[in-house]
């Protein structure tokens, strides 16, 4: 079959099957898997031990445990003690339940259970993220913060911004400084604005971070070219699978205990399959050797995550990304800010 091409992508290449999609999970770690526990709002679809057990028998190599409401480091360790010939990952991601920009969360998270291999600077807790939560009433989006002066007071005021100019201030310092001095951990730049986000990336340059990756969450708001500055300093770009699905527009994850403050945040217009085009596209651009694949699965809504990493690669075949490609990007990547190679 002669290749066709489609918006500069090679699309239905010739070799693609159910098989080698199973295939190219040997080996695979997916650092963004969100199993329960998880608020009753937001029911999840395993729990970390069966997230384990699925990802190894199907030939995966490891996962990384991500937990908005606490340190995933105790939960590693617990799985990496129950599900033999496999390994677990956690860290800590900066929201508000742990005060926002809190040096003495990180200090702990590094040494507590299997020790933190990621510092995250916030997902629903960051300021941009925050601010930008809100619901429709009567036709006009208000924001939470307007909506409810206790959300502003409570969770906007701890919620993490990273200046643009200057030097950092002290609590960012410290937590840049812890993360230099253990260079097992690699930093997440969290759902912090295109400019934070760049900015995270010269920081971390700067204080001799050896891995930082620009999370999918900031990913699919920035250009090609913004990817380009990013990775030009050092930093993998994150693409996940639950950016792209039917779920997106629905409010599928809840990170307040307030049902009040249910929101649709994920900011997502476009269909499924126009993120995915996207995806396939900025990967040719920026190059596979620049950018790891998740799937940011683990609501009750999708598939398991082991299933969700296989239809990722599937959809990533058909849209032309080769296998060397999909294996860059979903084993050796990963392996590399895990430092296993």
């Amino acid at each position: 079959m002669k290749h066709l091409e489609v918006e500069g992508l090679n699309i239905l290449p010739d070799g693609r099957s159910l098989e080698l999609s199973q295939e190219l999970l040997h080996g695979a770690i997916d650092i963004h898997v969100h199993a329960g526990p998880h608020l009753p709002s937001s029911p999840r679809r395993v729990d970390p031990f069966e997230a384990a057990r699925e990802a190894r028998d199907a030939g995966m190599r490891a996962i990384v445990l991500m937990d908005v409401f606490q340190m995933s480091t105790g939960t590693a360790w617990l799985v990496n003690r129950i599900v033999p010939d496999f390994l677990v990952f956690g860290g800590i991601i900066l929201n508000t339940v742990f005060g926002g920009m809190n040096p003495r969360a990180v200090k702990t998270a590094l040494y507590y259970g299997s020790g933190a291999r990621f510092v995250c600077f916030g997902t629903h807790s960051t300021y941009y993220q925050a601010s930008r939560e809100g619901r429709v009433i009567n036709g006009v989006f208000k924001p939470l913060a307007e909506l409810y002066p206790k959300f502003r007071e409570e969770e906007l005021s701890r919620a993490i911004r990273i200046p643009l100019e200057g030097n950092p201030p002290p609590e960012l310092d410290e937590i840049l400084s812890l993360v230099a001095r253990h260079p097992h951990v690699y930093l997440r730049t969290g759902h912090v604005s295109n400019a934070e986000a760049l900015r995270l990336v010269e920081l971390a340059r700067e204080y001799g971070i050896k891995h930082i990756v620009v999370d999918s969450g900031v990913t699919k708001n920035m250009s090609i070219e913004e990817q380009k500055q990013a990775v030009a300093k050092g930093a993998y770009i994150e693409h996940t699978l639950a950016a792209y699905t039917h779920t997106t527009p629905i409010p599928k994850t809840h990170y307040y205990v307030e049902k009040e403050y249910v929101s649709i945040d994920e900011g997502m217009t476009q269909s499924p399959a126009r993120g995915l085009w996207n995806v396939a596209k900025q990967i040719k651009a920026i190059g596979a050797e620049h950018c790891i694949i998740a799937t940011d699965f683990g609501v009750y809504t999708l598939s398991t995550p082991v299933e969700g990493m296989r239809q990722f690669i599937a959809c990533l075949l058909d849209l032309g990304i080769t296998p060397d490609e999909i294996r860059q990007m979903a084993a050796v990547n990963p392996a590399k800010i895990l430092l296993l190679e």
